[in-house]
């Protein structure tokens, strides 16, 4: 049974005994060897191929190119036979894997979701861990095992502790997440997991200004920063090393100075020992390539495209506004205050992140592409750039409600649409989760995420290289450790040579 732990602050000269830290909980559940349950499992592997796939959509993308020039300009380390690296054959030491594999899967925003109290994107903690095990030579097994507890840790983490409220990054429930994970798959004690995640958590601590305003490049990159950073704390405790400690609960620690102050205190929800780790059936994927909190909008979007074909047209349009939840107004709708999120010129990064911007462009295309969705021509298009001035978002506090319900049946990510005609005429409509969702109106099996991997995948990969890495990745719990070295997308000749090869000091 889950157990609830209460977390609070606690002044230098109170007695707080190491195992009553949030963190010594977080290795606990790292240790304990409970089996990974046969639908994880499954789900584990979609989540593989998922990766996978947007990974492969961005391997010619600059900041994916500049993150593997960063990694393959540093050599295998000595204690072990190294990682592989997302596009290529060559291999480089397992931090610099993390990251640039990380990178490859972020850039596009288009794989696994879960939010809480606040975001995430748990399938972040596969690079660093699956670099990890191929350095070092692990199973298939003994990666699902470390999977599913990067997964449960950061779902659980998000589930309890609010970071956006604070300007805090979200990557920072990353790095312990992704330190446990890789204590599981090594079958580290919990004194050195303990040790690890309090060195990740005090390393990827940083503000959200990289979500804010015109989005630059480093919002892909900051969640492989934080794998990268995971990867070298259970490096250093494995060295013997230690952290600061309390780090949440400390007097000078992170819920004191960076969350809700000295008073405050947070019930985290961990499994119980000898409970399974079923944290990543609660996230969902994605079928569009945008904010999460876009996806049932651009469904809703692209039902109203066929039956409403007037609305094509700003002429006809008075306004629109889309009621939604606190987060979604405020992060990626007009509550923002962002004047990026309103701009033709704006990077792909902001218009990932504004909901007026992709609301008119999936009514209007009844749909959403990966890249043509975001061309400078089509953020410019002046019948586009007319309709997403007229569109808005507004807090309705039942969906914020909604949002943060713990019932599953009930939590939602979506809102109401109010359109006013130019002829006094008004539609209405609403939608609840995206399409893709596990209650949506058709959501992602298997089947779907091969899909997605094959349709990603082939511009860029050989047939026989699609085949070989689905047959990998769907016998993933038999895996060998030779056969998880393989675990990996290798481009068809031409493709990385075509893509940007940037130089810096390394």
């Amino acid at each position: 049974m889950t157990v609830s732990h209460h977390v609070r602050v606690h002044r230098s000269d109170e007695e707080l005994a190491r195992e009553d830290q949030l963190a010594w909980k977080i290795a606990e559940v790292a240790v304990d060897p409970v089996a990974v349950e046969p639908d994880v499992v499954d789900m584990i592997v979609n989540r593989i191929i998922d990766n996978a796939a947007v990974a492969a959509a961005s391997l010619t993308r600059a900041p994916v190119s500049s993150a593997r020039a960063q990694a393959l300009d540093h050599p295998v380390s000595r204690g072990g036979a190294g990682a592989s690296v997302f596009g290529v054959t060559d291999l480089t030491s397992p931090e610099w894997a993390a990251w640039a594999n990380g990178v490859a899967v972020r850039e596009l925003d288009y794989h696994d979701t879960f939010l809480a109290a606040d975001y995430s994107h748990p399938g972040d903690n596969i690079p660093p861990i699956l670099a990890v095990a191929q350095h070092v030579g692990i199973d298939g097994a003994a990666l699902v095992r470390g999977l599913a507890t990067g997964y449960e840790i950061q779902i659980d983490l998000v589930r309890a502790i609010c970071l956006h409220k604070h300007k805090i990054d979200h990557v920072a429930h990353l790095g312990p997440s992704a330190a446990a994970g890789i204590g599981t798959l090594l079958g580290l004690d919990a004194a050195t997991i303990y040790q690890a995640v309090g060195q990740a958590l005090h390393t990827t601590t940083a503000t959200r200004q990289s979500r804010k305003g015109e989005i630059s490049t480093w919002k892909a990159h900051a969640p492989a920063f934080a794998g990268k950073l995971a990867v070298e704390a259970v490096d250093r405790a494995l060295r013997g090393e230690t952290s600061p400690n309390p780090i949440y609960e400390g007097e000078d620690g992170v819920i004191a100075w960076l969350l809700d102050g000295p008073d405050a205190a947070y019930a985290v929800p961990l499994p119980a020992r000898g409970e399974p780790k079923r944290g990543i059936l609660d996230s969902y994927t994605k079928e569009h390539s945008a904010e999460y909190q876009a996806q049932a909008w651009i469904d809703l979007a692209r039902k109203l495209h066929g039956a409403h074909p007037e609305l094509l047209d700003p002429a006809n349009v008075e306004s629109v506004v889309l009621h939604t939840s606190h987060h979604t107004h405020y992060v990626i709708g007009s509550g923002a205050n962002d004047p990026q999120k309103y701009d033709p010129t704006a990077s792909r990064e902001t218009l990932d992140h504004s909901i007026p911007y992709i609301f008119a462009v999936a009514l209007q295309d009844g749909g959403w592409h990966h890249v043509d969705s975001y061309t400078p021509e089509r953020a410019a298009r002046p019948d586009t750039v007319a309709l997403w001035q007229r569109i808005t978002t507004a807090e309705d506090a039942e969906w914020t409600r909604r949002y943060h319900s713990e019932d599953p049946a009930e939590k939602a990510f979506g809102g109401r649409v109010e359109i006013r005609l130019t002829d006094g005429s008004t539609i209405v409509d609403e939608i609840a989760v995206a399409d893709a969702h596990p209650l949506g109106a058709r959501p992602f099996a298997r089947e779907d995420y091969i899909r997605k991997f094959r349709i990603l995948a082939e511009p860029v990969l050989d047939p026989a290289e699609i085949e070989r890495f689905l047959d990998l990745a769907q016998r993933l719990p038999e895996l060998t450790a030779d056969e998880v070295r393989e675990l990996n997308i290798v481009a068809r000749d031409g493709v990385i040579a075509a893509a940007p090869n940037p130089r810096g000091l390394f």
